[in-house]
């Protein structure tokens, strides 16, 4: 049976989670925040590793078959707390600290891989996230200069998918290299999208919003393809570019 604690998140409570914010302070504590209703509902029904879990009780009684499942007890506290603690400027929901998964990528792995040179926007990263699990791909490759896969924006725009989508920050450059599978770039110029057969396994990358792939990236690529233009806008989101990519590739 779960007890109810009630209970206020400390002012020392709440600054240390307001540090995490910051990539230094996430990578020193090894935590990293989720918070809003979607995320959280996600989040306890995986099996990450959870330090600290503060909810409403709005959010309790509506859950707490879940969270009664759960090995730790949340605290149950105000909406005003979880707010003055969080980043959201409103969350009837609540918010949990989470342990960093491990990073150990494999470049013998099957299926698809998304890989990611300098993608920098919170919002690229996590849509791209999002859209890798509706697809059924599993496993995210980031260039160690891409936007922190932890940093609160990321987790809060997967909607939930960062607790199912693998996401290593690697030397690209190393790890592409040891890559025995096809390489499927996104260039300007190479095969048309409609005509290319993805097979069953193969990265996809991508690059930067505004540079695209460096060019020390592009002598892995085995594959380059392109989507074809019809309008007249200069370019297309990465994210989108990646959705788009991704459908092609489950046809």
């Amino acid at each position: 049976m779960l007890i109810l604690l009630y209970a206020m998140l400390s002012k020392r409570e709440i600054k240390f989670i307001r540090s995490l914010q910051l990539k230094k302070n996430r990578d020193k504590e090894r935590l990293f925040i989720v918070e809003g209703s979607k995320n959280l509902l996600e989040l306890i029904s995986s099996d990450c590793s959870i330090e600290k879990l503060a909810v409403t009780e709005k959010f309790f009684h509506k859950h707490g078959a879940k969270l009664n499942k759960l090995s730790i007890e949340p605290i149950i506290t105000s909406q005003q707390n979880i707010e003055s603690a969080g980043s959201f400027k409103s969350n009837d929901a609540g918010l949990a600290l989470v342990n960093m998964f491990e990073e150990n990528p494999d470049t013998s792995i099957s299926g698809f891989v998304i890989a990611l040179d300098e993608v920098k926007d919170p919002g690229n990263l996590g849509t791209i996230i999002r859209t890798a699990d509706w697809f059924g791909i599993n496993t995210i490759w980031c260039s160690e200069d891409c936007v922190d896969f932890y940093n609160p924006k990321v987790i809060n725009s997967t909607m939930g998918s960062f607790a199912r989508v693998k996401v290593f920050s690697v030397d690209l450059k190393d790890q592409l290299s040891q890559y025995k599978n096809p390489v499927f770039g996104a260039l300007l110029k190479g095969k048309n999208l409609g005509e290319v057969d993805f097979g069953s396994d193969g990265v996809i990358l991508m690059g930067n919003e505004s540079q695209g792939i460096q060019e020390e990236l592009q002598k892995f690529i085995t594959h380059p393809v392109y989507i074809p233009k019809v309008g007249e806008a200069e370019s297309l989101n990465v994210a989108i570019a990646t959705g788009i990519i991704c459908s092609h590739l489950r046809n």
